[in-house]
């Protein structure tokens, strides 16, 4: 199971470097790229990945991740740069939607090694003071809490002395407002995935009637 749940959190990161390009609303205030749809779902694999499998997992997870992000860069610029067939008429659309600007990729970037790296240190922690219980508040703290300064860091990164500082706080809070919904939401969604994988790897499931509940399961640390 932690080769697939890696496998997903590998192909889900670089979907949204491709996705980015593209903005959506929700109602009239709520802009976000696409990408910060699929990027948020990283988080709590990565979570599962830390609570059944240990930080060293996570952290390898997080490493293969760059490494598929720069590969990827590399191979959509070489696709971008090649001659186009005489024949093909779509290479200004295609280099549009595909040539990410520099700033902005190194602004994905260190966002992404910065939180997801923060993710699992604070995940790690909170379980080695709370144990097997209250996973509840340690995929909910560290998500929240990494997922804030991936916001900052990007955000001010690829748009600082772009547009102004109001601008980049309403950006800013924006999207954080929209993770931190998700991060709620996708609680119950980290324990299912819990259990899966503890039973998929013969461990015993965990038996809890509300998130407040000890886990009961001894974990791989």
């Amino acid at each position: 199971m932690r080769y697939y749940l890696s496998g997903i959190f590998v192909g889900l990161l670089v979907l949204s470097n491709i996705l980015a390009i593209k903005l959506v609303s929700f109602g009239s205030w709520i802009v976000l790229p696409a990408a910060a749809i699929v990027y948020v779902c990283t988080y709590p694999i990565l979570d599962v990945l830390t609570e059944t499998y240990g930080k060293e997992a996570a952290r390898q997870t997080v490493f293969t991740g760059l490494i598929a992000q720069l590969l990827s860069s590399f191979f959509i610029w070489l696709a971008v740069n090649l001659p186009a067939a005489p024949f093909y008429e779509d290479q200004e659309a295609f280099q549009t939607i595909f040539s990410a600007g520099f700033r902005v990729t190194i602004a994905s970037l260190i966002a992404y090694i910065v939180s997801q790296n923060l993710d699992v240190t604070i995940f790690h922690k909170l379980k080695k003071i709370h144990g097997e219980k209250k996973l509840w508040i340690r995929n909910n703290a560290s998500t929240m809490a990494s997922q804030l300064v991936d916001t900052v860091i990007f955000i001010t990164i690829a748009f600082y002395g772009v547009m102004p500082v109001s601008a980049l706080l309403g950006l800013i809070i924006t999207q954080y407002i929209f993770k931190f919904v998700v991060a709620v939401i996708d609680t119950p969604i980290v324990y299912f995935l819990v259990a899966i994988c503890r039973k998929m790897e013969g461990k015993q499931s965990p038996h809890s009637g509300s998130f407040s509940n000890s886990d009961a399961i001894v974990s791989h640390q």
